[in-house]
């Protein structure tokens, strides 16, 4: 049965009780003295601070009440947690913020905070606050936040990111913000910031958590201005050889501090403290709030310690809010009577803030929820493009030269795949000082030799910060833990503070253990922040599976329908080197102009190759361009590229990526043969090149889709859909890899897509 003591009610109840209780002082302190001795609180600022944790639970309440009849949508709320208000109030406005959500606290000292500074009345934003939050409850499009779209704590105008993922999932965003404040000349928030985060104390022990732990911590990360606040509620919270406190305390790289988060004087204390050691040291640290969880996500729901009553007892005697109004009763700057009655009014000012907000408008359309998702302006990619091939041509001139050493690579004849990826790369840097490439061993060459000499040449700058004055530009060649989740993490809070990262993972097994990082904080920033923040990034993933399966099964990975139902990203896989250079700067450009995330998935097994039809032709290879053609070999995201084999049309290759050099071979063989053969190379498999698609399959009536992907969930499914709802009228046949790991040596060409199969389907439609 659950505990009646942890209903809201019964929660208003206790807090009364235990109010009622308190007995005032003979002497009354100051308010402008310290609110005990020796704390650093004063008394003015205690109150104000109950006034934000007053808030906080009473948005708790309302948002219980707005769920009764169905018009509230979110009700996990911060009742236990109102503490982290000191937290806010050792801080600066300035400093960036992601917020669990929990942390409504935390959030009304902001937003009250800035209303001091600007010179305008604390209570006033107190309520605007509360409105604010309400707003996410009921989905309004009012919502500072999302707009509409969640229940999150962000708030451009109070320097709040949203923390969009599951517990723990925004801390490498954090880490990798802190990181990258030094390095951005064009961040929003001032050199000497500290960034935050909050999270709860189950998260501690999550993959992502200890990516961040290790961004921040790792030696020779260079200034990493983080300050985590763990939240931590567990049943073995106050002491220090609780799970979380050991678990924190052992991180190396980390400063420890902890405090009682029910106490709001000690809470500020260590959190002056700590926040004080980041800002000066520029190095990170850790803040454990020892906090109790007095409400569930639900008036209905229950977690495993509801159910222990002497457990959720001792919680309530631990109320922050009780334990604020002994400070200021006992400190003689309230009475009982006056702290009931606040809370009173607090809770009619929050009840009017949600009955305000209940008619505000909803999103109506898909339109409208997709509008902040991922803005695409190929026309100004274009201009970006043919601008950054005027700038290498002219004024970059001299430094291009210098980046390449002199030797520059329009001039090395034929390239590779690799080759031309890794001049790409090198232009890039020495154009735009907000790019930075990065990942495991990148300064050596990553993990197949592509960005080997990029470091020393090509406009990669000192990590001595003696070097850099200004602290900004230092390292724009990073070497990453080898952790995926770490690489992304550095490269999110890169692409926040205004830098264009391009991080490369391991491969598509390493990408898979990272997946919420690219597909839920990557993607989501721009939707969950209504445009106001954005993370552009080139994710460079070497993969796809090579004929022998060299390496096993985690290094062919050939799975992409972890990224085919990304909303908003883009998926690029290059097959040659003549594609590969301007598919690369169309992704570089989209995210420069729109904030684009790109996934540039680059076939491992075509790296060098050189022929095509047969030994020695050097068919593969292909000359880099120098910038006055850049403009001419644009590829706009989303247009195939199509070949064109004999003079008949009667077959449709579709393919991309290793597909496209054994259906040209094919399509060479069967022209031979008398048959005239279309082959498309997708290059772009998110969006899928839709009108060259249906075009070119409708010219000859005859589609094979060759896909070395699985034959469930892969990209030959969303090139079959895409015909279907094209209205394509003809026959089509699908060659994929069968629905099974790529296994090591001969035994892998049983799983994968052959020229064979590729003939044999084609001489099938053929016949038709």
């Amino acid at each position: 049965m659950l505990n009646r003591v942890t209903t809201p009610q019964n929660l208003d109840e206790r807090f009364r009780d235990a109010v009622s209780a308190l007995r005032p002082p003979e002497e009354r302190r100051d308010a402008a003295d310290p609110v005990r001795e020796g704390s650093t609180l004063t008394g003015a600022r205690t109150r104000a601070l109950f006034d934000a944790q007053l808030t906080a639970r009473h948005l708790d309440l309302a948002a219980r009440w707005l769920r009764s009849f169905n018009e509230g949508f979110a009700t996990t709320g911060s009742a236990g947690h109102e503490g982290d208000a000191a937290v806010a109030a050792a801080l600066r406005g300035d400093d960036p913020a992601l917020l669990h959500q929990r942390s409504a606290a935390f959030y009304c000292v902001r937003a009250s905070d800035r209303a001091v500074s600007g010179g305008g009345d604390p209570s006033r934003r107190l309520e605007e606050a509360a409105r604010d939050v309400l707003r996410g409850v009921v989905a309004s499009v009012r919502d500072p936040g999302t707009g509409g779209r969640d229940k999150i704590l962000g708030n451009p105008d109070l320097h709040l990111l949203p923390a969009l993922s599951t517990p723990g999932g925004h801390l490498p965003r954090a880490a990798g913000l802190a990181r990258a404040l030094s390095r951005a000349a064009a961040a929003p928030w001032p050199e000497d910031a500290v960034v935050v985060a909050s999270f709860g104390g189950a998260a501690a022990s999550s993959p992502a958590a200890a990516a961040a732990f290790e961004l921040a911590g790792r030696p020779g990360a260079g200034p990493v201005p983080l300050l985590l606040i763990c939240e931590d509620d567990g049943a073995d919270a106050t002491g220090e050889d609780g799970w979380a406190a050991t678990l924190l305390r052992g991180r190396p790289g980390l400063r420890y501090f902890s405090a009682d988060g029910c106490d709001l004087a000690a809470v500020h204390a260590a959190a002056v403290e700590a926040a004080g050691f980041v800002r000066a040291e520029r190095r990170p640290a850790v803040l454990r709030l020892a906090t109790v969880h007095l409400l569930g996500p639900e008036p209905s729901s229950a977690r495993p310690g509801d159910l222990a009553g002497d457990l959720r007892v001792a919680d309530l005697a631990r109320d922050p809010l009780v334990g604020t109004a002994r400070l200021l009763v006992e400190a003689g700057l309230l009475g009982p009577d006056d702290v009931i009655t606040r809370y009173d009014e607090v809770g009619w000012q929050v009840r009017k803030a949600a009955e305000e907000v209940l008619g505000e408008p909803k999103l109506a359309s898909v339109g409208e929820v997709v509008a902040s998702l991922a803005p695409r302006r190929p026309l100004r990619v274009s201009h970006a493009v043919t601008e950054a091939a005027g700038r290498a041509a002219g004024p970059g001139a001299a430094a291009r030269a210098e980046a390449f050493g002199g030797n520059l690579p329009e001039h090395a004849g034929p390239m590779t795949l690799a080759q031309t990826i890794t001049a790409t790369l090198t232009d890039a840097l020495a154009a735009d000082p907000a790019v930075l490439v990065l990942g495991p061993g990148a300064t050596a060459g990553g993990p197949h030799g592509v960005t080997a000499g990029l470091s020393p040449g090509a406009g990669a700058v000192s990590a001595d910060p003696s070097a850099d004055p200004g602290g900004r530009g230092v390292d724009r060649v990073l070497d990453t833990p080898p952790d995926a989740s770490a690489v992304l993490g550095l490269a999110l809070g890169a692409g926040t503070a205004g830098l264009i990262p391009v991080p490369e993972v391991t491969g598509l097994a390493a990408l898979h253990t990272a997946a919420e990082q690219l597909r839920v904080e990557a993607a989501g920033m721009s939707l969950l922040s209504s445009g106001s923040y954005r993370n552009p990034m080139v994710l460079r993933v070497p993969g796809l599976a090579q004929p022998l399966g060299l390496g096993g099964h985690l290094a062919n990975d050939n799975s992409l329908a972890g990224l085919r139902d990304v909303p908003g990203i883009v998926v690029a896989v290059p097959s040659r080197a003549s594609d590969a250079a301007p598919m690369l700067r169309s992704c570089l450009a989209a995210a420069a102009v729109d904030g684009t995330v790109s996934v540039f998935l680059e076939p491992v097994a075509l790296y060098q190759t050189r022929d095509l039809y047969q030994q020695g032709d050097s068919e593969w290879l292909s000359p880099y361009q120098e910038p006055s053609a850049w403009a001419g070999e644009h590829v706009p995201i989303g247009r195939a590229r199509i070949y064109g084999l004999g003079t008949a049309q009667d077959l449709t290759i579709v393919t991309y990526g290793n597909g496209v050099r054994m259906s040209l071979r094919v399509a060479a063989q069967l022209a031979a043969d008398g048959y005239g053969s279309r082959v498309v190379d997708l290059r772009w498999l998110n969006p899928l090149p839709l009108a060259d698609l249906v075009r070119e399959a409708s010219a000859t009536g005859r589609v094979l889709i060759v896909d070395e992907t699985r034959r469930s969930g892969g990209v030959g499914e969303g090139v079959l859909a895409a015909l279907v709802d094209g209205a394509f009228v003809g026959s089509v046949r699908r060659v994929a890899a069968a629905d099974a790991p790529v296994p090591l040596g001969p035994a892998a060409q049983q799983v994968l897509v052959g020229e064979d199969a590729i003939t044999q389907g084609a001489h099938t439609l053929l016949a038709r």
